[in-house]
């Protein structure tokens, strides 16, 4: 057994090293890692800055994602005047989880807030007759009040036509700053030179982004679901007389959610219920598809 015990030992030359438990890489790697944790700890422990509040974080990612314009330090102004000290270097960790891939600079939306009182906005609504033909209606829409401008029907949408459309809807100089439109063929040079003329600067909506003309599409839909999906057109005057007969009732007469109910063209003050008549009037639109109610004088 000692004669194979030598002959072993001779060639298996790495037996020793079974019989160490912890080899000495492994001793220094366990000491750096300890050495790493200890100096974490003690760095913790020095540190006396707080945990910065869940409410705090919301708040930054509020105020990067409502202010486009801000950057770090102008967010940190802002919660000194709450009360709340965030150093600078905290405020940006918590703004890259919020502005990533996002344009620095003013949102599409806060723009049209800003200028809805100066700014139109127009499209195009395709309809089909009884015999399935197309026909084009053409709304322009200002943005602050809802209020339709001007629609028109075709059934060839050419430029000069919807040229033509945009001179009827713009008498005297009575025009917007900014008008909103898609990028459809249908607008070309002859409609670009008439909005020039007229002092108009056109805002071209991005490429499949109907939400940059939200107002103006929501229109259309209104015109399909109160008037259209329940009449059946036959030909292109039919259809100029019952949009105008919808256009008035929609400005003069139908209160608009987004306005807080209010009618766009609305007049006179709302009656007060102590000081109106007994009875109730209901003047049919649209052959009594809506009713239109007013106290009897």
């Amino acid at each position: 057994d000692r004669v194979l015990l030598v002959l072993l030992a001779r060639l298996v030359r790495t037996w020793k090293q079974a019989l160490i438990i912890v080899q000495p890489d492994t001793l220094l790697r366990w000491h750096r890692e300890l050495f790493r944790l200890y100096w974490k700890r003690r760095s913790k422990a020095s540190s006396h800055q707080p945990k910065v509040a869940a409410e705090t974080i919301a708040l930054i990612g509020e105020m990067a994602t409502n202010n486009r314009l801000w950057g770090a330090e102008r967010i940190r102004g802002e919660l000194l005047k709450l009360g709340r000290h965030v150093c600078k270097r905290t405020i940006q960790k918590y703004m890259r989880t919020v502005r990533t891939q996002e344009p620095r600079g003013q949102k599409w939306c806060t723009f049209l807030r800003n200028h809805a009182a100066n700014i139109w906005a127009c499209d195009f609504l395709q309809v089909t007759d009884l015999f399935f033909r197309p026909l084009f209606a053409f709304f322009i829409v200002e943005l602050k009040s809802r209020r339709v401008i001007h629609v028109g029907v075709t059934r060839s949408p050419t430029d000069a036509w919807v040229a033509q459309q945009l001179r009827e809807a713009t008498p005297y100089g009575q025009a917007p700053k900014y008008l909103i439109r898609d990028n459809d063929s249908k607008f070309g040079s002859s409609f670009a030179r008439v909005a020039a003329t007229s002092g108009i600067k056109i805002l071209k909506t991005p490429y499949h982004a109907p939400r940059a003309n939200a107002i103006c599409e929501r229109f259309m839909r209104s015109v399909r679901q109160e008037c259209l999906d329940h009449l059946l057109i036959f030909q292109e005057k039919q259809l100029q007389r019952v949009l105008n007969a919808y256009v008035g009732y929609f400005n003069q007469s139908r209160p608009h959610q987004g306005i807080a109910q209010r009618i766009p063209e609305q007049r006179s003050s709302v009656p007060s219920a102590q000081n109106a008549g007994n009875k109730v009037n209901a003047l049919p639109v649209l052959g009594g598809l809506h009713h239109d109610y007013h106290w009897a004088a």
